[in-house]
């Protein structure tokens, strides 16, 4: 299950990063604008969350985190398809949740933010802390580190879109992103077999 998730997040994302470089290129559309707002602001590392809940928790609480959280973004969803668009607030080249005349369903994407935040980013910490004094482990230790940093980036691009410099986001999303897929390849590339008696470590630890 952490698999899949990590999976659907690691679409989302690209969902997301294609919808800012469609915009930048061709200008706004409305289209383009909500598909934006749900992949990116809704979500963004939601997904990615949910995969590190399942790869720490009991499934059975990560099946309730999973109700919880998708019924939650299912509401902001909607309530940003439905929210009509204040079409003089519009930049021509330029994506902001400032446009919905309905400014109450910006309010949805922080408490998601801060779900997607405490989940990916630390469950990277807690792992990263598991690992740190493990024997043979080291490499999952810093994995887990430049993971931890590398999902905190784009968190931090989101909070500038919400003054206006939505273009910081697209930096920050780059770095984070190459951060994270370091994580990913010292966690892969450098693994080995854990000790008879040891809980079992999976291979893939990186969203």
């Amino acid at each position: 299950m952490h698999l899949l998730w990590w999976g659907i997040g690691t679409l989302t994302y690209a969902l997301g990063t294609t919808t800012e470089s469609l915009t930048t290129l061709f200008g706004w559309h409305e289209p383009i604008f909500r598909a934006w707002y749900i992949s990116g602001a809704l979500l963004g590392g939601a997904p990615l969350a949910q995969g590190t809940i399942y790869l720490l928790l009991s499934g059975r609480t990560a099946n309730r985190l999973t109700l919880l959280a998708g019924s939650f973004i299912l509401i902001a969803a909607i309530c940003a398809t439905l929210s009509p668009v204040d079409y003089a607030a519009v930049q021509p080249f330029h994506l902001t949740g400032r446009v919905l005349e309905w400014g109450w369903v910006r309010m949805f994407s922080p408490f998601i933010n801060l779900y997607a935040v405490t989940f990916l980013i630390g469950g990277a910490v807690v792992s990263a802390l598991r690992y740190r004094k493990r024997r043979g482990s080291r490499h999952r230790y810093l994995g887990n580190l430049w993971i931890a940093f590398g999902a905190l980036l784009p968190g931090i691009g989101g909070a500038f879109t919400r003054f206006g410099h939505t273009e910081v986001l697209y930096v920050t999303e780059l770095i984070g992103l190459v951060m994270i897929y370091v994580g990913y390849r010292y966690n892969t590339t450098n693994s080995r077999p854990t000790r008879a008696g040891d809980a079992p470590v999976p291979a893939r630890r990186a969203p």
